[in-house]
Formats: structure tokens, C-alpha cells, sequence
């Protein structure tokens, strides 16, 4: 019983030996060959991990234009149309901004289908038909922007946004009546909503122009 005792015990004393010995001998371990010196290691190693949870939540597809022109334009054909030049509604209107075939013809577009497919003209339509209500509205811009009227304060970009959903001689109803003589569209859109959603803009812009038309050059 004794000698089997010695026995086992000299085997991990044997086995730790060899061990010892094949990393001591002439075969040690050449750690030349692994050196890194002189390597360019590319690896970047952030200091601090991005903080995601409190990071703002950004939304991609609405890219932030503030308050100039072309925000005022582009929320505005958000609303009307989702941006989509070929969209026609169930009454009619048409392309990115919604015109109906009356205001066309006051800025000199009577083709409906040639307008409807040509996303240029639509731009000029929409610069043409707002030059033409700023100059129809002046008055009214000149006596109201800075007034509260039914708990919104009216801005210019509010009133040609007003003058775009109702047409401006509605504009100047709502405006001289301050606010009593209101106006919705067949989808229940009112002045006072636009008034108050497009608010604040930069349409400096525009010039007053009466006999503005859209033409392609």
C-alpha cells in the first residue's frame, strides 16, 4: 500500500520536471519572432463609450431647414401634399403644393397635365402664386403682422399660408374682422390653423408682385 502511494505521488513531480525543462532548455520560446516593434497597429480604442441613452432622438427623413424660405416651402408642401409633385386630391388639386385649376390660370398655367408632370413648374407656380397674394395682401401685412388675433400672433409667413390654403380675399376677411369671419377647406383646414402653424418664417424673400407669372425659360 505504501509503495503504490510513492508511486502516484513521484508522477506530478516527473510531469512538472518535463515541464520546467522544455522551456529551459535550448527550445526556449524565440519571443523575437512575436515582436510587435515597428508594427502599424490601426485600432481605435474610444475613451469613453457613447452615452446612446442620452443622446436626442433624430429623425433622418425630416431634415431640419429652420425658418427660412425654403423651410416655410417645403413644410408647407408637407402639409398639402406629403411633398409629392403627382398627387392629386379627391377635389381636384394638384402637385406638390395642391393648386386648383382656377389659380393657375391667374399666373398664366392653363395646361393642367403639363404642370402636373413637370416638378419645375410647380416650383415656379408656387413662388409666382405667393408673390402675387403678397402683393394682393400688403396692406394687410403692413397693419397686422404683430397683432394677436384669436390667440395666435400674425406673422407674414402665416398670412401667405393662409392666402395659399383660402385664397387671399379670404385672408382679408379674417384679418379685418379679426378672426370672426373665419374659412375651412372641405377637409375642415382653417385659416386660424394655418396661421398659426406656419408662423414665424423668413419670406422676405418674396417681392409683392400683381402680375407675377410661372414660365419656364
Amino acid at each position: 500500500m505504501y509503495k503504490g502511494l510513492v508511486a502516484y505521488s513521484i508522477i506530478p513531480v516527473l510531469v512538472f520536471i518535463a515541464f520546467f525543462t522544455a522551456f529551459n532548455t535550448t527550445n526556449t520560446l524565440n519571443k523575437e519572432a512575436y515582436s510587435i516593434q515597428g508594427l502599424d497597429l490601426a485600432y481605435n480604442s474610444p475613451s469613453k463609450a457613447p452615452l446612446i441613452k442620452s443622446q436626442k432622438k433624430i429623425n433622418y427623413h425630416l431634415p431640419a431647414l429652420g425658418k427660412c424660405f425654403v423651410g416655410f416651402k417645403e413644410a408647407l408642401a408637407f402639409k398639402e401634399s406629403r411633398g409629392n409633385y403627382f398627387s392629386v386630391n379627391t377635389l381636384g388639386y394638384m402637385g406638390k403644393y395642391q393648386f386648383g385649376k382656377n389659380t393657375l390660370k391667374l399666373i398664366g398655367i392653363y395646361n393642367t397635365s403639363d404642370f402636373l408632370n413637370n416638378p419645375e413648374l410647380q416650383e415656379k407656380a408656387f413662388i409666382a402664386n405667393t408673390m402675387r397674394n403678397k402683393w394682393v395682401l400688403r396692406r394687410d401685412i403692413k397693419r397686422f403682422v404683430g397683432k394677436i388675433i384669436d390667440g395666435v400672433l400674425i406673422t407674414e409667413s402665416g398670412i401667405l399660408a393662409a392666402a395659399h390654403l383660402a385664397g387671399p380675399g379670404s385672408v382679408k376677411k379674417y384679418l379685418r374682422s379679426y378672426g370672426a369671419i373665419g374659412f375651412a377647406d372641405a377637409y375642415g383646414t382653417t385659416i386660424r390653423n394655418y396661421m398659426k402653424k406656419f408662423s414665424g418664417y423668413d419670406t422676405s424673400f418674396i417681392e409683392a408682385n400683381k402680375k407675377a407669372k410661372a414660365a419656364l425659360l
